[in-house]
């Protein structure tokens, strides 16, 4: 990979043209414009804290599976063993969200319509039916043909900008609703309204921050340009500017996006208790042959996303296999001696993916699990560093925070921890805190069972 193909692999999974669509009732259904905009601000800010601090980590170890081998190195292998089952299943989440909201609202909700079909009797056989086929085609080009995988997500890098700007322009340009900033900086409760994705609450603070869930969604996955450094050249180098910049421009574009959403809107309410069909009542402003370039541009964008997250997921699996922490881990490292792609890893995480959709209304939970798990991954080698540096941490690669590496650590830790607990308040709390309470007993119990013997952590050598 080159440095704008690893640069490519985290952008075209953060996507904002995915999750910053997707994901915008989860704000917008909580306080409205400020929720939005301060959210999606505040947001990129934690996001960036986080990228800066595994940055100069994945300089000094720019190795594929970096999030457990950094844990490894810099704190133990215990914590390597659980770094790695969180990132695993975060991206799995991640995985199964991305095609299903790729499925609703894209395909059902836009394409459809704007192919003369109706879809409104379309049900769980349709919805498994389009997801298995579009993962299934997204296994066999990361299986068979990696090479244009990686040529259609270094495309994709320059799709999103162009879609991202067009698409703002034309809402911009076919609107009739004043222009009001007003609505950005203004806290509205829709806790409990119709359509709103969240209970009634009366504490307006976390009402607001509710909304960091759009962007803690949509801006994760930039650890891809982690999990590919051994596929990229002078990865020391090259792999923290993946992480930085794929997280700063996605930041930038995507607050502008967002908050044109919310300045377009003929009327929040109406929007909020439209749901996932927001977007569709947005674009109808649009007139068709844009429209149409439009949606298709977004259906690329959004499967390109999938091909990024299989591609980032099945390489974390390899190297984790790699190192004996896996079952059938002899299988699961085994590489194509022709399109050099790790087979088994590939088809596995597909098949994953698939499993966590079968839940009929599965994305509220898909994304909010994804987010939680990854930054929780996220945390751990970042907190380990902080505890290492100085210590037995000396030797940093060529991306060096200096004197700020320990305080921006410790924010990234502290932002991380904060996106996490939002993401576990009502409503999805039982079904996640029971998740993260399982999985990590889970690994535990199994690293007692004597995995602790045959996992000996990443080699560091």
């Amino acid at each position: 990979m080159s440095r704008f193909s690893n640069f490519a692999v985290s952008f075209s999974l953060i996507c904002i043209l995915a999750g910053g669509i997707t994901a915008f009732p989860t704000a917008l259904s909580a306080g409205g414009g400020l929720s939005v905009a301060g959210g999606w601000l505040i947001g990129t800010i934690f996001a960036g804290l986080v990228a800066l601090s595994m940055a100069q980590i994945a300089s000094a170890y720019p190795t594929a599976g970096g999030l457990y081998h950094w844990s490894s190195m810099l704190g133990n292998r215990g914590l390597g063993w659980l770094t790695a089952w969180f990132n695993l299943i975060g991206l799995v989440l991640a995985f199964g969200s991305i095609n299903f909201g790729l499925y609703d609202p894209f395909i059902k909700t836009l394409l459809a319509p704007l192919l003369g079909i109706d879809s409104s009797g379309w049900g769980l056989a349709h919805q498994m039916g389009w997801i298995v086929l579009m993962t299934l085609s997204q296994v066999l080009l990361n299986h068979y043909a990696v090479g244009l995988t990686t040529r259609f997500i270094d495309l994709s890098g320059y799709l999103i900008l162009a879609v991202a700007i067009a698409l703002v322009v034309l809402l911009w340009v076919n609107t009739e609703v004043p222009a009001d900033l007003q609505r950005l900086v203004t806290l509205r409760n829709f806790t409990g309204a119709e359509g709103s994705l969240w209970p009634a609450s009366s504490n307006l603070l976390m009402v607001f921050l509710s909304g960091l869930l759009l962007a803690t969604y949509a801006l994760t996955g930039f650890d891809a340009s982690a999990h590919t450094a051994e596929e990229t050249h002078d990865a020391a180098s090259t792999v923290p500017r993946g992480i930085i910049h794929s997280v700063l421009w996605s930041g930038v574009f995507g607050l502008f996006m967002v908050c044109t959403f919310v300045l377009v809107m003929p009327d929040l309410a109406m929007g909020v208790s439209q749901g996932t069909g927001y977007f569709a009542a947005l674009l109808d402003s649009i007139p068709l042959v844009p429209r149409a370039c439009l949606v298709t541009g977004i259906l690329l964008a959004n499967f390109t996303c999938g091909l990024s997250c299989l591609m980032s997921t099945s390489r974390m699996v390899y190297a984790f296999a790699r190192d004996g922490g896996l079952p059938w881990s002899k299988q699961l490292k085994q590489v194509d001696p022709v399109t050099r792609s790790p087979v088994a890893a590939v088809w596995v995480c597909g098949v994953g993916a698939v499993a966590m959709t079968l839940y009929a209304d599965a994305f509220a939970v898909l994304s909010t699990g994804c987010a939680v798990f990854l930054f929780l991954s996220y945390v751990m080698p970042i907190a380990a560093g902080l505890w290492a540096e100085g210590r037995h941490w000396h030797d940093k690669g060529p991306f060096d925070l200096g004197w700020m590496s320990r305080p921006i650590a410790l924010l990234g830790v502290l932002g991380g921890l904060a996106l996490v607990w939002i993401g576990i308040q009502p409503p999805n709390e039982k079904v996640l805190v029971l998740g993260l309470v399982l999985c990590g007993l889970l690994a535990l119990f199994w690293w007692g069972l004597g995995v602790r013997k045959r996992f000996r952590g990443p080699p560091l050598a």
